[in-house]
């Protein structure tokens, strides 16, 4: 174990002992802090946190009050707490959406919602495009895994139909970030392609269906600008896109020799054949577009050492959510109580927890809530990009995201932390409030590259992302029932509100979990390291400039 300040973890020992799960002196009030948080960022006032709303700026003008208070220093843009992200966003014209196929002399219009989604282009006004179809499997091209979704057929050209995720036989690791659409969209465009379709696995369909993706159809979508007013992350040569239900993908494959059921079942076994399709796709739409800006909210609490001063360690939780929305049951605020205002609470006690320190650790401490998350992981991937201290000096990053206190929890699941020494921390800090650690119970969910501690291991930087885990406490509680409950009735719904259960010993002992994994890491000599093989650490860790 690295050598721990003792100064910092006075007084924490005798409350945190590593065989018990009782409660530790401060646990009501920390949780009562929590919920405290909550209630505010929650309430229907902020009608939902939406990125680019006044309301947002309102929930990151509390947060840095917060920052203030605790006495910690301003680390965004000119001395203060905030970091201004400039974004572009794209509002489609949902009359001009159109996706058709031309099959010989028939053509035929898919229908908006019922057929296909679209969003706006990026950048311009007026895109469209028709070219043949190139059904390429999942999209993946993974040569260590002997694995080419690209062989045999040329997309060159061509509009690629493509399938969401990745074969369940990859390694988990593989398949997290071969599911990226990001990555898949790289392979397409390297390869020529000058369109996309995307469809849901059976998998994908059955947990999250049709229904509940298109119940806000046509919001916007924004990319990030940078200073000098480059769209980040535009692709021109990419001309439109479009997200097919298993309808439309069924009157796209007419005349293929291929059923769409033929094609669920073998993704489903692992493997696709790829094929070009008998027919063209024209994709149109018009787009209108508005710059806005939204805030990351960032502060810094100095370490004590000299020299490692100069390095942090930086604490992350997006303060986004989606707004409003459709009604529901006759709510339209998506208040986003657990997604992810109980992030952002238990950062700010964390915040707390540090700066109630005696002294420092040897390490900085960097505390920074992010926008845009739900929009693309925004706010982070500006951050690690533009970032407020040189981006070589971050040793770490630990996020919070949507952590969900429904049961007393016995369990935490740590993303990320297997990649690299903060393996360590994360075992020390669980065993020291009384958590078990478990491994990823749902590896289909691809959650490590789902939220913004992957926008830092893109930049080479361990990350480590702690959520609670399924197993409760009391054996009367079926704990994996209420949280996939939970994501089938409340996430991304006018549900998750301050009204959900709220177990406060649980919030308690995770936020000190946090806490401690980031307290040793400021504290210890070496900063952490990628395990030796694995793979984040060698795709990103030495040259993360590709990604």
């Amino acid at each position: 174990m690295p050598r721990i300040q003792l100064v910092a973890l006075s007084g924490l020992l005798l409350l945190l002992s590593p065989s018990s799960a009782a409660p530790a002196d401060g646990d009501a009030a920390l949780a009562d802090a929590v919920r405290a948080h909550v209630a505010f960022l929650a309430d229907d006032l902020l009608k939902g946190r939406d990125t680019g709303s006044a309301e947002y700026e309102i929930a990151a003008r509390y947060v840095a009050a917060r920052f203030q208070a605790l006495g910690l220093e301003p680390a965004g843009d000119d001395a203060s707490f905030f970091q201004p992200v400039p974004m572009l966003k794209n509002q489609l014209d949902l009359e001009s959406a159109a996706v058709e196929i031309h099959r010989k002399r028939e053509i035929v219009d898919l229908e908006w919602v019922v057929d296909f989604l679209m969003r706006g282009d990026a950048a311009r006004e007026e895109t469209s495009v028709a070219a043949p179809v190139v059904f390429a499997g999942f999209g993946i091209y993974a040569p260590q895994l002997d694995y080419d979704d690209f062989a045999g057929v040329d997309v060159r050209g061509k509009i690629v139909l493509e399938l969401s995720g990745a074969p369940a036989s990859f390694p988990h690791n593989q398949r997290a970030y071969y599911s990226s659409r990001r990555t898949k969209r790289r392979e397409a465009l390297k390869r020529g392609a000058v369109g996309l379709l995307r469809l849901q696995t059976a998998e994908d369909a059955r947990r999250v269906p049709w229904e509940r993706i298109t119940r806000n159809p046509g919001r916007p979508g924004m990319r990030w600008l940078d200073p000098n007013g480059e769209l980040h992350d535009f692709a021109p040569q990419l001309e439109g896109t479009a997200f097919l239900s298993h309808k439309g993908a069924a009157k796209l494959l007419v005349g293929s020799g291929r059923t769409l059921d033929d094609i669920l079942q073998a993704a489903s076994a692992g493997r696709v054949e790829s094929f070009a399709l008998p027919v063209e796709v024209t994709l149109r739409r018009r787009t209108s577009h508005e710059k806005i800006s939204n805030s990351n909210v960032a502060a810094v609490l100095r370490g004590s050492d000299r020299l490692l001063s100069n390095e942090f360690v930086v604490y992350t939780a997006h303060l986004d959510h989606v707004g409003v929305g459709a009604p529901h049951n006759g709510d339209e605020i998506y208040n986003g109580a657990y997604d992810n205002a109980m992030g952002v609470a238990i950062l700010l006690e964390t915040a707390r927890l540090f700066a109630d320190l005696p002294e420092p650790p040897k390490r900085s401490v960097f505390f920074l809530t992010v926008t845009g998350e739900e929009k693309g992981l925004l706010g982070s991937d500006y951050f690690v990009h533009h970032p407020t201290v040189p981006i070589e000096t971050i040793v770490a990053n630990v996020n919070l995201d949507m952590p969900l206190f429904l049961y007393p929890l016995r369990d935490v699941v740590a993303f990320g932390a297997e990649h690299s020494s903060l393996n360590g921390p994360v075992l020390r800090a669980a065993e020291a409030v009384g958590f078990d650690l478990s491994p990823d119970p749902i590896p289909e969910e691809v959650l490590f590259i789902r939220s913004d501690q992957y926008s830092f291991v893109r930049k080479g930087i361990p990350a480590v992302f702690l959520v609670p885990g399924m197993t409760s406490r009391d054996p009367q509680v079926e704990g994996g029932k209420l949280w996939r409950q939970f994501l089938h009735t409340h996430y991304h719904m006018p549900s998750d509100d301050p009204s959900l259960d709220f177990d406060g010993p649980s919030a308690a002992r995770f936020t000190r979990a946090n806490y401690l994994i980031g307290l040793e890491v400021a504290s210890a000599e070496d900063r952490p390291t990628w395990n030796e093989g694995d793979f984040f650490g060698d795709r990103f860790g030495a040259d993360p400039a590709p990604e």
